[in-house]
């Protein structure tokens, strides 16, 4: 798995490939449960999912946050909303209300042509808090990103999604 995140982060830029250096296969909170899809050629795609409680706007609320995503350039295109309609079950059987990532805006048309099927909703205009997966004593501990939000309504529906300028994941990026 880290060498498959390796060749799939890399051409965005090194940095982030680095995370997965040697043998690790997460970049920050590890995974609960991964979803990953294989082919003749080896791993075709993966999707990992942790259950935390995220706190937006300082409410409280559970969430199986999806993260690790990714395809094998040769798929890409065919992958996305097929990895969350296969996750979809999972996600139901954790019992968690909704399924919550982010994504950078540079991939705003490529998200939001899944929010168009209903099958999930792309929200810009929030902030991201995480915790840095490495603590350093010369930078804060954390981080905010303007990152696309990303949701599933898994056990609720959509419209329960509570309204709000600040997300706190209350930990790492998965």
């Amino acid at each position: 798995l880290a060498e498959f995140f390796r060749r799939t982060y890399g051409p965005t830029g090194v940095f982030n490939a680095k995370p997965f250096e040697g043998s690790q296969s997460w970049a920050g909170a590890r995974p609960e449960f991964r979803a990953i899809a294989y082919d003749s050629s080896g791993i075709a795609a993966h999707m990992g999912m942790l259950r935390r409680f995220i706190k937006i706007d300082g409410a409280d609320l559970l969430v199986a946050e999806l993260g690790l995503y990714g395809i094998r350039r040769d798929l890409e295109g065919l992958g996305l909303s097929s990895s969350f309609r296969v996750v979809l079950p999972v996600l139901q059987e954790l019992g968690v209300p909704f399924g919550f990532g982010t994504v950078r805006p540079a991939l705003h048309k490529h998200v939001a042509r899944l929010g168009r099927g209903g099958l999930l909703a792309v929200k810009s205009g929030i902030r991201v808090r995480s915790t840095l997966r490495i603590a350093l004593l010369d930078k804060p501990p954390t981080r905010i990103d303007d990152a696309l939000v990303v949701v599933l309504p898994v056990g609720r529906p959509i419209s329960d999604w509570p309204a709000g300028a600040m997300i706190d994941r209350n930990g790492a990026e998965l």
